[in-house]
């Protein structure tokens, strides 16, 4: 038989190419660059979280100040305004007060008017000052002292913003008149404006109550909500404590909502005080506590400005734009830009 060393010679060539043929695809496997997702630290974007838009609250509420205008006068354009009108004290019958522990917490975390009055007594002409820019020459808490000038509505109307006041224990919408021991309306400004109480749409958002718990639950929220308490839980006749507690259970539920967290203010003042103490050339009425609460101001804020009523619309008008009414219009009258400069 021939010999059988060249079979074997074959062989051992064969198990060598094959073996070359397994290192090479080894190292050309080891070699071969892989592809992740980086994730770079302190950056912005990383392959774990997306940052969000401009202007979207953060998962604490925190908005972003940058993503709302400014106007020219310090003044940031709200995307919602909130204004609480309570009755009756002075302002150191709250600021400091066991009786108001809600209320003195609010002053320690947001802004504080430590020099604000009521525009003069009663209460009837505080309230048409704040919505009207004068007081129209009212000097009683009058039913039938209808008004024909020129308000507030007038100008948000004009400015494309929605609007809705809500009154505590009034009956229906664009009631006239008093309601039993808790509805004044004395204390409803809106429907004393002739071009209000007699325009049928405008009149139908004078509203109850009891439809800002609704409008809240559906965010159908206007752009500025008016709330007056009824005459018990806004301290008129009632304790400061039942005032405070009653505060607190609809403030809370304010500053939860995207109408306050996107850059929004509520504004909690008195009408009047039980003084004549005044400022501003034209507020004798009273030093009174007043609130800026919005996640565009300074925390932790008290400004020593002489403000009134006459500041509080300036202010308004101007985060929006809108021309100024009457006693707003005063060099007198300083608007509330420290609570939100930085």
């Amino acid at each position: 038989m021939p010999p059988a060393r060249p079979h074997r010679a074959m062989i051992v060539r064969l198990l060598a190419s094959i073996l070359a043929l397994v290192l090479v695809g080894v190292a050309s496997a080891t070699l071969t660059p892989r592809s992740y997702l980086p994730i770079v630290i302190g950056s912005r974007a990383t392959a774990t979280a997306t940052a969000p838009a401009a202007g979207t609250p953060s998962a604490t509420g925190t908005p972003n100040p940058s993503a709302t205008p400014r106007s020219t006068n310090g003044i940031p354009a709200f995307s919602h305004i909130f204004v609480i009108m309570l009755e009756n004290h002075e302002y150191s019958s709250i600021i400091g007060k066991s009786s108001a522990p809600y209320l003195n917490s609010l002053a320690q975390q947001y802004g504080l008017a430590t020099n604000f009055y009521g525009t003069t007594h009663p209460s009837l002409p505080n309230y048409l000052a704040t919505i009207g820019g004068d007081t129209f020459g009212v000097t009683s808490n009058c039913n039938d002292c209808f008004i024909n000038a020129p308000n507030l509505v007038d100008q948000l109307e004009t400015a494309g913003k929605s609007w809705k006041a809500y009154m505590e224990a009034m009956p229906s919408p664009c009631f006239i008149g008093d309601s039993g021991k808790l509805y004044r309306q004395k204390h409803n400004p809106f429907i004393y404006f002739d071009d209000i109480r007699l325009n049928a749409a405008r009149c139908q958002k004078i509203v109850p109550f009891t439809q800002f718990a609704a409008d809240l639950q559906s965010n159908s929220l206007p752009e500025f909500t008016w709330i007056t308490p009824n005459m018990c839980n806004s301290m008129h006749d009632c304790s400061v404590a039942t005032g405070d507690a009653w505060v607190q259970t609809w403030v809370l539920q304010i500053l939860a909502s995207p109408a306050w967290q996107n850059n929004g203010l509520l504004v909690i003042t008195f009408d009047e005080g039980s003084t004549n103490a005044g400022c501003c050339t034209l507020a004798a009425g009273g030093q009174i506590m007043t609130l800026a609460i919005s996640p565009l101001g300074k925390p932790a804020y008290q400004s020593a400005v002489a403000y009134d009523h006459y500041s509080l619309l300036r202010t308004i008008e101007n985060a929006w734009g809108m021309p100024t009414l009457a006693g707003a219009s005063c060099t007198c009258t300083a608007t509330m830009a420290d609570f939100f400069a930085r």
